[in-house]
């Protein structure tokens, strides 16, 4: 009897077994920063084609069974694991064996109803500094932007000098919107939140109602949610872009909790102004996308996730990337609009806009919808 140990067998990997089961596995490789895949442009410049004869599937499968690409770069941002379209479920369904009477779970708040003819007539807009706060809002909006900017390596090629080539570094990908659109969702659903809890706490000790704030405020911050969840089925971060929006999350949490003690309309007119940033972000990424610049999202090949069909209630034939980012763009724009509008209020003593109903339907007001939008927002006299 020999006395040599059995050799350990392992349980072969998904990639393997798909691989033993059939001619040709399509494997989409989206580059990352650390990870950015030179690939034969001959071919599909985001995917490749893994025989299960191949000499190469060793090379681009690492021990998890995920898709590797063959080559790094020196644009460091995110460890991302790079995935197969939908092929890891980030939201796990609940087990049977611990809600067994349970379908699903509904959301609170039921999204509005956006028309394509109001999203497309959203556009960039800035509402000039006025006051000395807003100033002060504008600025620290600046310096946020420069450090997201530096941390996700952003550069649109509209900032390149005319008539110099632009450098390939500086190309958005999808894979590169993506990282922004994450980091700039986590970021963004922090004030919304800290307004809406500060003013909780303030209604309780002065017993007095809120008049609406609170709901508009932890509903914007619940809707920069789902905006993050959506994009989380598109692309998954990897450890060092976690750790980035963990740090920036507990500074900037911290910071906003302390600044709306000080002053709730600095607050908004700096949340309105960041709102800006997000629709100028969205409306870049619109472009590209129309001018070809992003091949995969044209192909068709990726369409909006389930989670985000059923919070817009997207329509059957429009549901491509595209339509995603007109509905997450019309979002924006809404929370620009209600913070510029609630920064122009008295912050104690008049009600929401937003949550009321008004006596006279003929004019013009406030509205959860898109219709009669502004993008500076209403004046105090308007809007109330």
């Amino acid at each position: 009897m020999s006395i040599h140990s059995q050799p350990t067998v392992r349980d072969p990997t998904p990639f393997e077994i798909n691989a033993r089961s059939s001619d040709h596995l399509d494997v989409p490789l989206f580059p990352n920063r650390f990870n950015n895949a030179r690939l034969d442009h001959s071919r599909d410049p985001y995917a490749s084609t893994i025989t299960k004869n191949s000499s190469t599937l060793p090379a681009i499968m690492n021990r998890t069974g995920f898709a590797t690409p063959h080559n790094t770069s020196s644009r460091n941002f995110s460890f991302s694991k790079r995935t197969l379209i939908e092929q890891k479920d980030v939201f796990p369904p609940v087990s049977p064996s611990r809600a067994p009477d349970i379908q699903r779970t509904e959301t609170a708040w039921k999204h509005p109803v956006f028309t394509e003819k109001e999203m497309e007539k959203i556009g960039v807009s800035h509402r000039e500094t006025l006051t000395f706060s807003d100033k002060i809002a504008l600025n620290a909006i600046r310096f946020l932007r420069w450090g997201m900017d530096t941390a996700t390596g952003y550069k649109h090629p509209e900032e390149v000098s005319a008539g110099a080539t632009s450098s390939k570094k500086f190309e958005m990908t999808e894979s590169k919107w993506l990282v922004r659109f994450i980091f700039l969702e986590s970021v963004a659903g922090v004030p919304g939140m800290v307004g809406g809890m500060l003013r909780h706490l303030h209604s309780l000790r002065r017993m007095k109602r809120d008049n609406g704030w609170i709901e508009t405020l932890i509903e914007e911050s619940f809707n920069e949610r789902m905006h993050l969840l959506t994009f989380l089925k598109l692309h998954t971060p990897g450890i060092f872009m976690r750790t980035m929006i963990l740090g920036a999350q507990g500074v900037f949490f911290n910071g906003f909790f302390i600044c709306y003690l000080l002053s709730p309309r600095t607050c908004h007119r700096f949340v309105g102004y960041l709102e800006e940033e997000a629709v100028r972000t969205y409306t870049r990424a619109l472009s590209d996308l129309d001018a070809g610049k992003l091949p995969l999202w044209n192909s068709g090949r990726i369409q909006a996730p389930e989670i985000a069909i059923g919070y817009w209630n997207m329509p059957e034939g429009k549901r491509g990337m595209r339509e995603l980012l007109m509905y997450i763009r019309a979002d924006e724009a809404k929370h620009r609009e209600v913070n510029h509008t609630l920064g122009n209020l008295d912050q104690n003593g008049d009600p929401n806009p937003f949550a009321s109903v008004f006596k006279d339907d003929t004019k013009p007001h406030p509205s959860k919808g898109l219709e009669g939008s502004k993008g500076e927002g209403w004046k105090r006299e308007e809007a109330l």
